[in-house]
This record gives structure tokens, C-alpha cells and sequence, in this order.
């Protein structure tokens, strides 16, 4: 399988094309994110989503997050969008924080075992950012098998992930914008479902780029579980 670099003009616009085609066809593609490389197929097509948790080695109840081009698609793919979620998005999109919340109950996908939620990001990577710009939506996850570590370049997924994907883009290494991450290369996932009920808190579901501190900081201690 073809690596296209992507800090190459003729390979970039070689690779998008390809990488374009590949996502409208129910195909796979590994991306470039700001966090690790992930593999991404149309969040609106349930046999490509399949094909992505096949290609890892993951089962349903583990279902990818979706990332989106711009702040519009929180509106767009969740029911509800409490305040100290915009103020997270604001100060943390584009970037590494992944926030769970209910999704819109007429989106006609299958991502697996979500119970009624979507996990969203806006990545900070120009190629990701341009890619969903023409594609829409995208659920991704982190470009590797299930059991080994993330991948941080499209090498490194190319090795574990082969033939199941069709397009692999390459910008560099992954992770670098986040150079004092105390925690994982993998972006921080929130559980913000909490702050719609009487409980109105949110949960620190994994720890990353983004510190657990500067959550609480922004939300208020009193609003993390």
C-alpha cells in the first residue's frame, strides 16, 4: 500500500483525491491527527464503520469517536449542548478533548453500541481538518490493532493495519503539539451526558493531552465527578 507525504504538494493533492474516493466508496483511510494516527471511514456508513472496528480487532461495544471540521457539527450531531461544553470546545477545539454526549436521535448511522451517545472532536491537524471539510463527518480511531500501541506516523499503521486500509496519508509525527502532556498521546475523553441530569457533572472518562486540571479549572471542580 501507497504512503502519500503529505508535506509534498503533488503527493498531498494525490493523496486527498484518493483518500476522497476511498471514504466515499466504504473504504478505509488512515489520517493524521494532532493527538495519533487514526483510521477513519464514513461515520454514515455502517458497513464501513464494521470494516473499521474489523480492521482493529474491536468489537461493537467498543464504537469509534467521530471527529467533525468545525464547531456547526456539535449542534448538528448532538440532541443537547450544555454551556460548559461550548466553553470546553471553545477553549480546547480544535485540539485533543473528546466529549461524549447525547446524539440526535434522527442521525441515521451505526457506530456500534453507543446507548443513544456520539463522542466528538475537532482535531488540530490541517490535512484531518481538510479531509473532513470535504467529507463530512469521519469515525476514527486510533490507526492500530486493538492490543498494540497507537500509531504516530502512517508507517506505523501500515504495519499493523496492511491491506484493510486503502489510503494512508502522512504528515509528520503525531503528538507534537503537545510536547508536556503528562499523560497518553491520545486525546482526553469527557463524559458530559452527566451535566444534562440532576447530577450535572461530568466524568474524566481517559486522561490525555489535555490535563485533567485544566478541565476542572475551566468547568469548576464541583461540576467533575
Amino acid at each position: 500500500m501507497a504512503i502519500y507525504d503529505c508535506s509534498l504538494e503533488a503527493e498531498l493533492l494525490t493523496g486527498m483525491r484518493l483518500a476522497r474516493a476511498a471514504i466515499g466508496r466504504g473504504e478505509l483511510v488512515v489520517i493524521p491527527t494532532d493527538t495519533v494516527y487514526g483510521v477513519a471511514a464514513d461515520a454514515f456508513n455502517p458497513k464501513a464503520v464494521t470494516r473499521l472496528l474489523a480492521a482493529k480487532g474491536r468489537e461493537r461495544t467498543a464504537p469509534p469517536p467521530v471527529l467533525i471540521p468545525g464547531f456547526e457539527q456539535l449542534d448538528a450531531l448532538a440532541e443537547k449542548v450544555p454551556d460548559e461544553v461550548r466553553a470546553l470546545a471553545e477553549a480546547f477545539w480544535p485540539g485533543g478533548l473528546t466529549i461524549i454526549l447525547p446524539a440526535r436521535e434522527s442521525l441515521a448511522w451505526d457506530l456500534g453500541e453507543t446507548r443513544g451517545t456520539v463522542a466528538l472532536r475537532m482535531p488540530s491537524n490541517r490535512v484531518a481538518l481538510e479531509l473532513l471539510a470535504e467529507t463530512g463527518p469521519l469515525a476514527v480511531s486510533s490507526a492500530n490493532l486493538t492490543t498494540q500501541p497507537a500509531a504516530m506516523t502512517a508507517a506505523e499503521a501500515l504495519g499493523m493495519l496492511g491491506d484493510s486500509v486503502a489510503v494512508y496519508l502522512e504528515d509528520g509525527m503525531a503528538g507534537t503539539r503537545y510536547p508536556d502532556a503528562e499523560a497518553s498521546t491520545g486525546s482526553t475523553i469527557i463524559d458530559a451526558t452527566g451535566l444534562l441530569t440532576s447530577r450535572g457533572t461530568l466524568r474524566i472518562v481517559r486522561s490525555g493531552v489535555i490535563s485533567d486540571q485544566a478541565i476542572r479549572d475551566l468547568v469548576g471542580a464541583d461540576k467533575c465527578a
